[in-house]
């Protein structure tokens, strides 16, 4: 499983985090919201130090990350987080992997 996020997708954080170099972004499983990879639940985003990174991207002096426990979400997918200018906000993009 890969974690993807780009260079725009990981300005908007920082500026709308209050995020500074060397700080850690998780995504990790919640229960409800809209996804395409597991139905009932999505993702939700805590700024926190890692205990068991199952996948991860450093882009623009932050970590990216995703627990161990929390990779049996995306199903066999790689994900890709980019910035989509007409909401102003983050996209998440699930890839199926080849």
């Amino acid at each position: 499983m890969n974690l993807q996020i780009t260079n725009e997708a990981a300005r908007w954080y920082k500026q709308e985090l209050n995020l500074t170099e060397g700080d850690h972004i998780r995504f990790f499983v919640r229960y409800g919201g809209c996804s395409t990879v597991q139905s009932g639940f999505s993702l939700g985003i805590s700024a926190e130090e890692p205990v068991d990174i199952g996948a991860k991207s450093d882009i623009e002096g932050i970590t990216f990350y995703i627990e161990e426990k929390d990779l049996w979400y995306l199903d066999d997918h790689d994900l890709l987080i980019e910035y989509q200018s007409d909401y102003d906000e983050p996209v998440f993009q699930y890839m199926q992997k080849g």
